[in-house]
């Protein structure tokens, strides 16, 4: 199974901590003089953007979840006065 397909389960990491490696990443692109040498180092940043992408979606999407449960709760208490 490719990288980029990995379930997000299996990447053990939290967003901070993936976020940190990216910026890792780009800053040693940045010191970089060939790009010849740094195909790897963009391959891995993209796939890192990947990661990063589908964790936030994943959080945002529980997050909205329990924000609507906690209004449903507030309005059918609110109801039921």
């Amino acid at each position: 199974m490719k990288d980029k397909n990995l379930p997000l389960d299996n990447i053990p990491q939290s967003l901070e901590e993936l976020t940190k490696q990216a910026n890792n990443i780009v800053q040693s692109l940045e010191e970089k003089k060939s790009l010849k040498d740094s195909i790897e180092k963009y391959q891995e940043l993209l796939r890192l953007n990947n990661i990063i992408e589908k964790k936030f979606q994943k959080i945002s999407k529980s997050i909205n979840e329990e924000t609507k449960k906690k209004i449903d709760n507030i309005i059918t208490k609110k109801n039921e006065k």
